[in-house]
């Protein structure tokens, strides 16, 4: 039987300056994409905002809001423009308070380091009231969950640690699964009679991607998406019956989760 749960959704806030002029490259969306979809949860969009604090407020608010979960990135180091703390502490009206977990763990991470814990390093030991924990084996300075938030690094070897340690928490639905077919054909070409499948098919997410072949030609690359399986195979013969009936050659692979 197909699943026909609700999809559990979550969408994705990367804070940061330093994405937006260009000179950080973001790779934490597609690695959380993949690791949500891993356990049922859907990402469904995401933003890029600067490090202002009132931006911060109203992205986090309707997020959080609108998707079952919210995650950040970037933001919660030692520097003065590190504020997504205190962003999302007004966001969720606490108190935005000196952790002691965290800050033993900063103590013992720079006392065996033989670094000094200075004013600026503790600044990562704040945490919104009543928020939990998020482990940072790298470096100690933790992450942490308010309600539906989850607030992680955006150096993406740290990222991936915290989100490994919360992977296991989420409660997600069924895993989008996909299926892929690639023909000779160009988009034009084709489009018709795809657009007359996805009306026949409106729960199946049907998307079309041009590309070049080695000739020059156009060839295109139709990926469908949807949680169960045997609704892919038959979406996916009606696609490859579509493209030979106009004289195309098809290239169809195995059905995946991503």
């Amino acid at each position: 039987m197909p699943d026909t749960s609700p999809a559990v959704t979550a969408a994705l806030l990367i804070i940061g300056n330093e994405i937006l002029s260009g000179r950080t490259q973001d790779t934490n969306l597609s690695h959380l994409a993949r690791e949500l979809n891993q356990v049922g949860v859907q990402l469904r969009e995401a933003r890029v905002i600067p490090d202002v604090e009132a931006e911060i407020v109203d992205a986090i608010n309707t997020l959080r809001q609108r998707y079952d979960y919210l995650f950040t990135t970037g933001g919660i180091g030692p520097t003065h423009d590190d504020i997504t703390a205190e962003a999302v502490a007004r966001a969720v009206q606490r108190p935005l308070l000196e952790n002691p977990e965290a800050r033993q763990r900063l103590e013992h991470h720079y006392r065996t380091a033989g670094l000094e814990l200075t004013a600026a390093r503790l600044r990562m030991a704040r945490i919104p009231e009543g928020a939990m924990l998020i482990d940072n084996p790298i470096s100690s300075a933790p992450g942490f969950q308010v309600e539906n938030v989850f607030v992680l690094a955006g150096v993406p070897k740290i990222m991936h640690a915290m989100l490994d340690h919360i992977k296991g928490q989420l409660q997600g639905g069924a895993p989008v699964r996909s299926r892929t077919l690639k023909c000779n054909l160009g988009e034009g070409v084709i489009a018709a009679g795809l657009e007359e499948i996805q009306r026949h098919y409106p729960q199946v997410d049907i998307g079309s991607y041009p590309r070049f072949g080695l000739s020059g030609s156009f060839q295109v690359t139709v990926v469908l998406r949807h949680t169960d399986a045997d609704l892919l195979i038959e979406v996916g013969d009606a696609v490859a019956a579509l493209i030979q009936r106009l004289g195309g050659e098809v290239e169809k692979t195995l059905i995946d989760d991503t």
